[in-house]
């Protein structure tokens, strides 16, 4: 997968990004109140209500969500000739960077879901629709707003009769040579044929391809059945709590399982439009797909933590990331037994243990510079890291700067390490034997001789590395520099 750096770069490739979106929009009303007795009129609760409030739904909530991401967002879609429609439209011209085109068509009702909350818990939701397709002329109408396109194309299908197959078929041929993603319904994924990517769930998926899709390995077949049949690229099957699986259609490519982040669920309502605009604005602002898969998956955990159809910040993705690159950091520093268990499976696979150690106090780019010839040297790096009673003793008073724990994590979060063991000894002689490292590597400010280890590892057959020294950076000058 995509280390965090560069995902954070393709965030801010977001603001910006130019997508079309065609789809059924709605209205999402929210009654909020307090539950305090049972109606003696049928066992059921009573809500008292405190307050209300009404947001885009559907399609709607794929433009507000690429509003809150800065993206160009265009979007075509129908609305009725009532008082639903009309604060669609007054909500949709509201969201910065986008730009409505609607066709009223006075025969058909604006979608209406309304949820009925008590506390944090739903009680009920009341649909007011209707799911007929529109007539020729409105569909006609619909196909003469898309226009140019520029950028990527989504279609935002919740089966509520905009996405007919004819205008399917007029909006991805208008958008031939553009990238094209599709959020499904119903069991006929052939009319999305010529997509870039669709984005089913787990159930959507099954009844597409009347297949199982219990098992990773079940929804992997699940989903190459459809790119075999359907002519469809590329297959991102959102799995809840379980992530997302992305099943590319070249051969050479690999299947993604993109692990979804531990938090408490509060609502999962709109999850899926998130997901499909992260996924087209990070397509959009040059992303590949593996990274604007790792996004929406990243945004999709952070959506399902808030209340009500909901939208996810660019800055919010950046914090997770963030958040997860130094959890990533933690899982790489570990105790020394536990560090010898990690060695001796990467042992089995037939790698090559690399070791360096020191002090790493106010990482500068000669330590850098050390840690990447270390790790070109071997398969894996592990580095030993002086605790700071140790530090102490070899640097004296007022060292370290940056205590042990934040020393390690920062070790960790570079690419170039990928095991961090601290120690307390004054030499890291007794964690070499541990290790059996089959490369030593100090700097060339040393000689063979002089190497705490070195006749331990040669005494096996292993090597020691004498590492070209950056010149002019020490943690010892910079503190004096900070100092005066």
């Amino acid at each position: 997968m995509t280390g965090r750096s560069a995902l954070a770069a393709t965030v801010a490739r977001l603001s910006g990004a130019q997508v079309l979106c065609i789809g059924d929009v709605m209205l999402d009303r929210y009654v909020h109140g307090a539950v305090e007795r049972v109606s003696p009129e049928a066992p059921i609760p009573v809500l008292r209500v405190k307050r209300e409030q009404a947001m885009l739904g559907g399609a709607g909530n794929v433009v507000r969500n690429l509003a809150a991401l800065g993206a160009q967002a265009r979007f075509v879609g129908a609305i009725g000739d009532d008082a639903a429609g009309a604060e669609v439209m007054s909500q949709l011209a509201e969201q910065q960077g986008a730009e409505p085109s609607l066709v009223i068509a006075p025969s058909r009702r604006t979608t209406i879901k309304e949820r009925f909350l008590a506390g944090n818990q739903q009680l009920l939701r009341a649909d007011r629709e209707a799911d007929t397709p529109l007539p020729q002329e409105a569909e006609r109408a619909l196909l003469a707003h898309i226009g140019k396109l520029e950028g990527v194309l989504v279609l935002s299908d919740y089966g509520k009769g905009v996405l007919s197959p004819a205008v399917i078929k007029g909006a991805i041929a208008a958008a031939k040579g553009h990238l094209i993603v599709v959020d499904p319904k119903g069991e006929d994924f052939t009319r999305y044929r010529g997509a870039t990517v669709v984005t089913p769930n787990r159930k959507e998926l099954g009844a597409a391809t009347s297949m199982p899709v219990g098992s990773n390995a079940e929804v992997e077949a699940a989903a190459r059945r459809v790119i075999e049949t359907c002519g469809i690229a590329n297959v991102l099957v959102t799995l809840s709590e379980q992530g997302m699986l992305l099943v590319p259609g070249a051969k050479d490519a690999k299947v993604v399982h993109l692990p979804a982040a531990a938090r408490e669920v509060f609502d999962v309502s709109g999850a899926g439009d998130t997901v499909v605009a992260v996924l087209a604005a990070a397509l959009a602002g040059g992303g590949e797909l593996s990274e604007a898969a790792q996004l929406a998956n990243v945004a999709a955990g952070i959506v399902v933590g808030k209340i009500g159809t909901a939208v996810v910040y660019p800055d919010e993705i950046l914090h997770q990331l963030h958040a997860e690159e130094l959890k990533g950091g933690e899982a790489k520093v570990l105790g020394r037994a536990a560090a010898v268990d990690r060695i001796a499976g990467w042992r089995r696979k037939g790698q090559k243990i690399g070791f360096t150690n020191g002090c790493f106090d106010l990482l500068h780019p000669g330590h850098v510079a050390l840690l990447a010839q270390s790790r070109a040297a071997c398969d894996r790096l592990v580095v030993g890291l002086n605790n700071d009673e140790s530090v102490r003793r070899l640097k004296g008073a007022g060292r370290p700067v940056q205590p042990e724990a934040a020393r390690a994590v920062v070790l960790a979060s570079l690419q170039s390490v990928d095991l961090v063991v601290v120690f307390g000894e004054d030499t890291p002689i007794e964690l070499i034997k541990a290790v059996k490292p089959d490369v030593l590597v100090k700097g060339a400010d040393y000689t063979v001789d002089t190497v705490v280890g070195a006749e331990v590892v040669k005494s096996y057959g292993g090597r020691v590395l004498l590492a070209d020294i950056l010149p002019g950076h020490s943690t010892s000058a910079t503190i004096k520099k900070l100092a005066r």
